[in-house]
């Protein structure tokens, strides 16, 4: 068991596996309880796919990626408060709307792109070709953002709850509002060297989702999500190692794997709990 456990880590390109994933993860953790209490969870897709265009104009560039995602996220994010706020379009509308084009930018963008790069990256992660660079920039943008979350946290739980009483003590919803979709853009940078611009929304969903079955209280569910997410990085990316399967994809399975078993067998909020206690009440 120890050997197994320790053979992936001999690699340095698993090492830097390991590290990009599980801060990812963590930082989406975090972030992922708000989207879920607010009923962001399209947003969080909207953004992820928004940043296409942006990555691969960056590439042609011979800028950072990050820096071509951030821009194009933000984008997004000002889009889709441009489209809401001036016009009778409604906000699910807007962010169909915008993420499409977007992301549709970028798939022509990547089929007209001269390169030695298999930009398909880009969609699908590429966890075990991550640079010394990549990690640099992932560890910066990552601590960045979970830094201000966690400052943050009392002021963007109020937000999330009650605006009206946020306003109320002299906080400003729309900026809170504004702040948690930037650290949205951000996070969705730092997540899109793991899993890719597909799979980015899982990552922002499935980890407050599932703490959200697991506990009621918003500061518990803020340990369960990122413990959850860390915890499932490790374990697909060594699933991955020795199915011999894709790192990201195998992520987010197992993501998904932890979210069926709390949905089914969790202590309050399972199906099987629920199911137990109406036929009780029954009898």
């Amino acid at each position: 068991m120890i050997e197994a456990l320790a053979e992936p880590l001999a690699y340095a390109f698993m090492q830097r596996a390991f590290l990009v994933s599980v801060l990812a993860a963590v930082v989406c953790g975090v972030l992922s309880c708000w989207l879920v209490l607010i009923g962001w969870s399209l947003m969080g897709d909207a953004v992820s796919h928004a940043v296409l265009p942006g990555v691969v104009l960056a590439y042609i560039l011979g800028a950072p990626f990050a820096v071509g995602a951030l821009v194009f996220g933000l984008l997004a994010v000002a889009l889709i408060g441009e489209v809401r706020d001036r016009s009778v379009i409604r906000e699910d509308a807007a962010i169909g709307v915008v993420f499409t084009v977007l992301f549709a930018l970028g798939l022509v963008l990547i089929s007209v792109t001269p390169s030695q790069t298999d930009l398909g990256h880009i969609l699908f992660g590429n966890l075990l070709g991550v640079s010394s660079l990549d990690l640099l920039q992932v560890v910066v943008l990552g601590v960045i953002t979970l830094a201000v979350l966690l400052l943050k946290r009392r002021d963007l739980t109020l937000y999330a709850f009650d605006p009206t009483h946020a306003q109320a003590i002299g906080l400003n919803p729309r900026r809170l509002g504004a702040m948690l979709l930037a650290l949205l853009a951000l996070t969705v940078v730092v997540a899109l060297q793991a899993v890719g611009v597909v799979l980015v929304v899982a990552m922002l969903i499935i980890p407050g989702a599932t703490a959200r079955l697991l506990t009621d209280r918003f500061a518990r569910m803020l340990q369960v999500a990122p413990a959850i997410a860390a915890g499932c990085a490790v374990a697909g990316i060594y699933a991955s190692y020795y199915l011999d399967t894709a790192s990201g994809p195998m992520v987010v399975l197992a993501q998904g794997s932890v979210f069926l078993g709390a949905y089914l067998f969790a202590p309050r909020h399972g199906l099987l709990r629920r199911r137990r206690h109406r036929a009780a009440a029954v009898a």
